[in-house]
């Protein structure tokens, strides 16, 4: 699948058993360049469980640039991951350039 930086995708999250799944939105984190050298993607997760966590960006509906986000949601700058783009189920919407650019200073924030 491709996928672009601040895409919205959908993809499977291993329960602690590691025999059964749910599917869960990301948020779609590395660049263009490094999404199409690599069988990988690198991104946050998103959680409808609204919690006060200082390294969490709250979003809604008004923050995607097209798609549809059904809950009102939080990306977990604090929970980078990668996962292989043939996992990715199917996106759902891409955030607005203005959200992302938050997204990405929380990430400094966090590593300077």
């Amino acid at each position: 699948m491709n996928v672009k930086q601040q895409d919205l995708v959908l993809v499977p999250y291993p329960f602690t058993n590691l025999k059964e799944e749910k599917v869960r939105p990301a948020v779609i984190l590395s660049n263009e360049s490094y999404n199409k050298q690599s069988k990988d993607c690198i991104a946050l997760p998103l959680t409808s469980v609204i919690n006060e966590n200082p390294f969490s960006i709250l979003i809604s509906q008004n923050d995607m640039q097209d798609g549809n986000l059904i809950k009102q949601s939080s990306i977990r700058t604090d929970k980078i991951f990668s996962v292989q783009k043939n996992l990715i189920r199917m996106r759902i919407g891409s955030l607005k350039k203005s959200v992302f650019d938050k997204v990405r200073d929380e990430l400094f924030r966090i590593i300077q």
